[in-house]
């Protein structure tokens, strides 16, 4: 088989993979009814009164963002997702963190053979497959206790 071909076999079981629940919550309250996520508020400090409804996970895996901002938005906005579906207005974020998602590796060879001679070449590389992992809990917040929008 080419290297090339193998590359893209690679490549696209690393796709699949990736492809596998991004988000998820746990109900410890009463669901709401759903909300645009856009209308979903993000606190790092609780605010004076609200009720929990679940607890929250995501990731950014399989989203092919390059930067650690990129995918920090992009698990930040699948929690966002999960909690409007719960029909929270709120999300106490509660933890980050950087995990190691899976590694891409490639490596290439040749050798050349003469008169009494022969001469090995060898070429590899690897980088590690990083996505962003975020924790919090869904929350309604009542609308005289949240503050203006900014």
């Amino acid at each position: 088989m080419a290297f090339s071909t193998r590359l893209q076999l690679i490549v696209v079981a690393a796709c699949l993979a990736a492809g596998c629940s991004t988000s998820s919550h746990v109900l410890i309250g009463t669901p709401r009814p759903p909300i645009p996520p856009d209308s979903v508020r993000v606190y790092l400090q609780p605010p004076p009164r609200y009720e929990q409804i679940a607890t929250l996970n995501a990731s950014s895996q399989g989203s092919l963002a390059l930067t650690s901002q990129q995918n920090m938005d992009k698990a930040m906005q699948r929690m966002k997702n999960e909690a409007a579906k719960l029909g929270a207005n709120g999300i106490l974020l509660q933890g980050v963190a950087d995990t190691q998602s899976g590694s891409i590796g490639a490596g290439g060879g040749g050798t050349s053979y003469g008169n009494r001679s022969a001469t090995g070449v060898g070429v590899g590389g690897a980088f590690a497959l990083t996505s962003k992992v975020t924790q919090g809990l869904a929350i309604y917040v009542p609308p005289e206790d949240a503050p203006p929008p900014h």
